[in-house]
């Protein structure tokens, strides 16, 4: 067993739609870190190495955006996987403390996106996600009309109606749950409240997904900064550190690309991210307050709920139906707002997550406040592919 890993200190920027403030990937990093180091109530020189996710953008960007928070000569690393390159860095920092290779590291993500869907950059060499592609084409065929991303987890909608039943409403009751949740969030792109209608209504992206289901780009910064048990006693930060009980990553396995689009979309790394975490830490669903999960689309969610072991297969959308998923429910999923309404600035995603989550354990997050939040779960999803589960767990002092 390695060392106890704790969050000590997050911070992340409001996430903003592209091109609508006058800011790049420096200012967003400088910002989420500075409020993480303010937050820790440490300075950057306590922090011996450093992880840095984002997508686009030229190598070293992570240096370049950690230079506006310090010039200490510490390794800093440059990651990028996908959406779920945030909970990636925050991953690798947290295995450089849990391995005693530092006593304290800082986890950073930031993204500065384009406005629209999104593409491929590199077109002159493999694409990375050729294999799930193909998968899909294979099952579904392919619409030119649609955007890739949307067609892949709309896909895995359409398979989990077909073989269980779900229904386009219970889908949009997400969308819904997920903006309404977004309303007490300062840091959301957006905040507005939208009846079930207004979901059901709003543009169809690729069937059963509405504009209002599906995330939209987003640019911000997120993160966190983590420290070992002995240092959180020398700095005397124990009623704000929160513990990480248990953190797994999966990237894809052979059914992955074999006959279902729910696995193709990452449903299979879910569950087994998950449950190495939940041995990890000991805990199970049942022990669970809150979640923060990789809601980039409706769908997504819903067949998170399965892949976290929430419900049993098939049986996502009657949590929905139920109102097991929100406020006076069995957990509240996505308090934040979640991808959908929080939005989604792909390297910053998983360390929002982490900061939403630390906040929560911690009785900060005030209109969203989950009462007597004590175990929080994190899922972050990248296709290509990638899923990061974390179970955390409230200061002792709570």
């Amino acid at each position: 067993m390695g060392h106890k890993v704790y969050v000590i200190g997050v911070g992340m920027t409001r996430f903003e739609k592209p091109g609508s403030r006058e800011w790049d990937y420096p200012d967003m990093g400088r910002e989420a870190g500075t409020k993480a180091l303010q937050d820790a109530k440490i300075p950057f020189d306590a922090v011996e190495q450093v992880a840095v996710g984002y997508c686009y953008g030229d190598s070293t960007c992570g240096e370049r955006a950690v230079y506006e928070i310090g010039l200490s000569g510490v390794p800093i690393y440059n990651v990028n996987n996908n959406c779920s390159t945030g909970s990636t860095a925050l991953f690798m920092a947290k295995q450089l403390v849990e391995g005693g290779l530092a006593r304290c590291a800082m986890a950073l993500g930031f993204e500065k996106m384009e406005k629209g869907s999104l593409g491929a950059k590199f077109t002159d060499r493999t694409n990375p996600m050729d294999k799930h592609l193909k998968t899909m084409i294979d099952l579904r065929g392919l619409d030119r009309k649609a955007p890739g991303a949307p067609q892949m987890f709309g896909n895995a909608g359409r398979e989990h109606m077909d073989r269980y039943g779900t229904t386009a409403e219970q889908f949009a009751k997400i969308g819904h749950k997920n903006h309404k949740h977004s309303v007490n969030n300062p840091y959301s792109q957006f905040q507005t409240e939208y009846t079930l209608q207004q979901i059901k209504d709003a543009p169809m992206i690729y069937d059963p997904l509405t504009k209002l289901q599906c995330c939209p780009t987003s640019d911000g910064g997120g993160a966190a900064i983590l420290a070992s048990e002995e240092f959180v006693r020398e700095h005397g930060l124990e009623s704000q550190a929160v513990e990480i009980a248990g953190m797994a990553m999966a990237t894809d396995l052979p059914n992955s690309f074999e006959k279902s689009c729910i696995n193709m979309a990452g449903a299979d790394m879910t569950r087994r991210a998950s449950r190495k975490a939940y041995e990890m830490s000991g805990l199970g669903p049942e022990n669970v307050d809150v979640i923060e999960l990789h809601d980039c689309f409706s769908c997504n969610e819903l067949i998170t709920y399965e892949g976290l072991g929430l419900c049993e297969e098939g049986k996502g959308g009657k949590l929905i139906d139920d109102g097991a998923v929100t406020y006076g429910g069995k957990w509240v999923v996505n308090p934040s707002g979640g991808l959908i309404s929080k939005g989604h600035p792909l390297g910053a995603t998983g360390l929002a997550q982490c900061s939403e989550l630390t906040w929560q354990l911690r009785g900060q997050a005030e209109k969203r406040q989950v009462a007597g939040a004590k175990v929080a779960l994190q899922h972050n999803l990248g296709l290509g592919g990638a899923a990061v589960v974390t179970l955390y767990r409230a200061p002792a002092a709570r």
